[in-house]
């Protein structure tokens, strides 16, 4: 099949809702078509499919939003617009809504993470979520935030707490991705060798111990258990590869040699 390309130029990407149902990205009078591009992006990052728009400020559809889209553009091809927040959320179950500031009302709060997991646990229920992002200026108005049940909130810097609105939408998109991310969160790459045992790890040490001694390194008997239990710490407290031990292996071997060819014969 031929390549499809985006209305900004670059290769279209693969992208289409997953199965069930997904949270529902809701921008109220968003004001730069810019913007709804880069959120498109930031969708695409997280898995999120869904956009809805609620009064554009200057209409809907904008070619400036696919050209920030980075290959985004089924996204913003089944955007819908909406003429008012509680159109656009009718069929949902559950409303989130992303709300820097106080409000003096009693309403359940979330953070980013928070908020993903509840999302994941509620779609999961085949119940239809949509989480609302204000506008770039002022963000959501009182009677926005009316229509939702949830707060979210960022707990970031609080002397400078200034996101655009895709990183506001990137923050909760990477949130809900990272839910059911089966990636370690630590790990090491080993490539094509693979961690050593404790026993290769042994007659490494024991290897190294004995031309130590050899060479006179050790001599210092009083000093010579401590001096050995410091190589062994430093070996042990570290995921050694199997290229790693080889690798010393043939330091020692090389240095054995050297000793020798100074006159210094092995025991």
């Amino acid at each position: 099949m031929p390549e499809a390309w985006t209305r900004g130029g670059k290769p279209s990407a693969d992208l289409h809702p997953a199965p069930g149902e997904s949270p529902i990205v809701v921008l109220v009078r968003p004001q730069l078509a810019e913007n709804i591009g880069s959120v498109a992006r930031a969708m695409a990052n997280g898995g999120l499919f869904h956009l809805r728009l609620v009064a554009p400020r200057d209409g809907w559809p904008q070619d400036r939003a696919w050209r920030t889209a980075s290959g985004a553009d089924p996204i913003l091809d089944a955007a819908v617009v909406y003429p008012d927040v509680p159109s656009a959320v009718a069929d949902c179950h559950r409303v989130f809504a992303t709300c820097p500031r106080p409000r003096h009302i009693v309403v359940p709060i979330r953070t980013a993470r928070a908020a993903a997991e509840d999302l994941r646990e509620i779609n999961g229920r085949g119940l239809r979520t949509a989480v609302l992002f204000g506008p770039e200026r002022a963000g959501l108005e009182n009677d926005d935030v009316a229509c939702a049940d949830t707060l979210v909130r960022y707990p970031l810097n609080p002397e400078h707490m200034s996101l655009n609105l895709a990183q506001a939408v990137m923050i909760l998109a990477y949130e809900w991705w990272t839910v059911a991310e089966p990636t370690p969160p630590r790990q090491l790459q080993t490539n094509e060798t693979h961690v050593a045992t404790k026993g290769e790890l042994e007659g490494f040490l024991g290897r190294l111990t004995a031309e130590l001694d050899a060479a006179g390194f050790l001599d210092n008997l009083p000093k010579r258990p401590g001096m050995v239990r410091n190589l062994r710490h430093w070996f042990e407290r570290g995921e050694v590869t199997e290229q790693e031990l080889r690798t010393l292996h043939g330091v020692v071997t090389e240095l054995s040699r050297g000793r020798m060819r100074r006159g210094r014969p092995e025991d």
